[in-house]
């Protein structure tokens, strides 16, 4: 059930380094303030660092109590406070109330801010703004990488998205180029350079430029991994925005999975790990509940032997065998009644006609009834949001004709997100072709001005049309299949979204790897809107071996989904390459929605 590696394949890197480095740097940190300290944490972080030192390591260096960073006074009674947060104006604002309240109190106490990834200038303004900033001392636990899994690996910044694609925020490129840097400096420098989208290419020149700075560290090291491919969101927002089926990807739309942790009802807080959980990943849904049930007979049987056993048998049976199979039993168990609530929930939303839409939205077909099921959807209230997913997959799909005006049905209190779904090209319009060059001429004015940088990016999308039906001809993302697809044995990318449609980020990374080159795809770039935007950077290669060759970093800048690495994991394993991956965070249409919406749950 599993994608076996072939025997071929590439060794992963140890990215357990990631972690030792990132738990020495923030000992060493803390180790800074010496005695008894509290330790305030940002709830964003608690989890990232839950997976880096956990509460025994911490009281260890004398971290005595643990609070969350919230908007209440501090009951702490330590002489030493340390804080551990984003680099947030309201985060500076907190400590300034907590500083202050102090100081009207007559209290002195020594303070510390350790920023996570990085410290921002408008952070340090704020503190001396409120006058605190010679109370505190200020660090930056360049925290950029959390394995989340042997291949994935996670910068944990959801907020990414929203503050680059929406509001032209540039603050987080600088993580970015850093957490590529470490990577280079750990295992060697990158031979082949590939990349596209607007945030790609500023990444990676600033990064190439930061590499030339400090040159020799990498000098003369063999490179463990042979291509680096560096894409944005926005170059595929249709896949994002489709239903996940792959079942982690289910999982996720379901329960949510963070930071490597599924918080569901069912599957409590477990690690989303283990023997079973490895076998089911990548698999599409339809497959695992047959496979579960197969195992939970295997398990049966296999304690079942049991009956026949003697004294020395029996012990040696209870002390090698039992406990495992006692936790195989559990995991079996958790993942069952996951598949059951997923399948009593999707049957509630009417799962089947969903998909059926989608797919009809992908191929181009029966677009009237399309839009007649989404006016529908958003008339029965059912979810505001899974309504806006449907809708911008509508929009992109059909080049911005709708049809139908769909807005119109929403109150005014959705006009903020309409405008930001728009800005971000989530939503685009089909204008007039005089109105639309209009748009385009007063953009490549602003493209011009380099002091408009930011204003370009936040609206350049809105000359954009996402020419979707004829990048999916070109990149033939609508696979034409005789007969039944089988989602047991997999032919393709495809398998993904049931058969009906190869992820278009997948596919552009299957042919830039095939050609080693944007070579032959000059079309298909000119249609994702990124002609300016898409390189390939090749170097000598005689150092690279021919096992790291077939090793391969994708950097999603904006987030990735989980049916995106189940589908590059296939392609690993039909091609003999192994896929490593780099994300701002893990998303998914209802992450994406909630980013760009200003309506509160």
């Amino acid at each position: 059930m599993a994608f076996p590696h072939r025997p071929d394949a590439p060794e992963l890197p140890d990215f357990s380094m990631l972690k030792r480095l990132a738990r020495d740097q923030l000992i060493y940190l803390l180790e800074q303030l010496p005695g008894k300290k509290d330790l305030f944490i940002e709830a964003d972080l608690m989890s990232p660092l839950d997976r880096i030192a956990n509460v025994s390591i911490l009281k260890q260096h004398e971290v005595d109590k643990l609070y969350k960073v919230e908007n209440k006074p501090a009951l702490s009674s330590s002489e030493q406070l340390c804080f551990l947060v984003r680099p947030r104006i309201k985060n500076m604002r907190y400590i300034a109330s907590l500083v202050n309240a102090d100081k009207l109190a007559g209290r002195t106490r020594k303070y510390k801010v350790i920023f996570s990834p990085q410290k921002f200038y408008a952070c340090e303004m704020v503190l001396e703004e409120e006058g605190i900033y010679g109370d505190v001392s200020c660090d930056e636990w360049a925290f950029s990488l959390l394995p989340l899994d042997v291949d994935l690996l996670s910068m944990e910044l959801p907020e990414f998205f929203r503050d680059y694609f929406l509001e032209g925020d540039q603050c987080w490129i600088n993580t970015v180029v850093q957490a590529l840097h470490l990577l280079s400096t750990l295992y060697g420098p990158f031979p082949n350079c590939y990349g596209i989208g607007r945030c790609a290419k500023m990444a990676y020149e600033l990064w190439r430029n930061l590499e030339e700075e400090e040159d020799g560290e990498t000098k003369g090291r063999r490179p463990e991994i042979g291509h680096i491919f560096l894409l944005d969101r926005d170059v595929d927002f249709v896949t994002a925005l489709c239903s996940q089926v792959v079942y982690e990807g289910l999982v996720d739309d379901t329960f949510r999975i963070k930071c490597g942790k599924c918080h569901g009802p069912l599957l409590g807080t477990s690690h989303m790990a283990g023997l079973v959980f490895n076998e089911i990943r990548n698999e599409h849904f339809s497959n695992v509940f047959g496979f579960l049930s197969q195992k939970a007979r295997n398990l049966q049987a296999q304690y079942d032997r049991r009956r026949g056993m003697d004294i020395k048998q029996m012990k040696n049976f209870v002390s090698q065998e039992l406990k495992g199979l006692k936790q195989e039993h559990r995991l079996l168990s958790l993942h069952i009644g996951a598949c059951e609530s997923i399948m009593k929930k999707k049957t509630k939303q009417d799962f089947q006609e969903l998909i059926k839409t989608e797919h009809a939205l992908l191929e181009g077909f029966n677009i009237r009834e399309s839009t007649s099921y989404i006016e529908e959807h958003i008339d029965r209230q059912v979810s505001p949001i899974e309504s806006l997913r449907l809708m911008c997959l509508l929009s992109i799909t059909e080049n911005g004709d709708a049809r139908c005006s769909l807005d119109t049905h929403y109150g005014p209190e959705h006009l903020l997100t309409f405008s930001n779904l728009r800005r971000a090209g989530l939503l685009t319009e089909q204008a007039p072709g005089d109105t639309l060059t209009a748009v385009e001429s007063k953009v490549s004015k602003l493209v011009t001005d380099k002091a408009a940088g930011k204003i370009t990016d936040a609206f350049s999308s809105l000359a954009k049309r996402s020419n979707f039906r004829a990048i999916s001809k070109k990149l033939n993302l609508i696979p034409r299949v005789d007969g039944e697809y089988d989602l047991k044995v997999p032919r393709d990318m495809a398998y993904v979204f049931s058969g009906a449609y190869v992820p278009l980020s997948c596919r552009i990374i299957e042919q830039v790897l095939e050609r080693r080159s944007w070579q032959g795809l000059d079309e298909v770039v000119r249609l994702l809107n990124c002609s300016d935007f898409a390189f390939t950077d090749m170097t000598k290669e005689d150092k690279a071996s021919s096992e790291s060759l077939r090793l391969i970093l994708v950097v999603f800048l904006g987030g990735c989904t989980f049916s995106e690495i189940s589908a590059l994991r296939f392609l690993g394993r039909e091609k003999g390459y192994r896929f490593i991956f780099l994300t701002t965070a893990v998303t998914n249409s209802a992450r994406l929605m909630e980013a760009m919406s200003e309506v509160k749950a």
